[in-house]
């Protein structure tokens, strides 16, 4: 996502105007790999536990791939999720 669709998307949350949608991740894929740094797979299978158990907002789905992977530092490969209702 460029800075400037960022940029905005913080702007309408300021203004609240925007009004986030909670997400529950029930299954997730990370790309664990990378060439500097491994994680054990114990390691690996909390970030995936803490990713499900959290409840997640976000404007849509392509929103929702950036916040898991600002939090978690990982790539998301694939996921599926569903909408909390309030």
């Amino acid at each position: 996502m460029n800075d400037l669709f960022s940029d905005s998307l913080r702007q309408l949350r300021k203004l609240s105007v925007y009004e986030p949608m909670q997400f529950r991740v029930t299954k997730i894929n990370f790309d664990f790999e990378d060439d500097n740094f491994e994680l054990s797979p114990n390691e690996q299978q909390e970030v995936i536990e803490e990713t499900l158990a959290t409840t997640w907002e976000a404007s849509d789905a392509d929103d929702l791939v950036e916040e898991i992977t600002n939090a978690t530092g990982w790539c998301v490969n694939s996921f599926y999720y569903c909408y909390v209702l309030n």
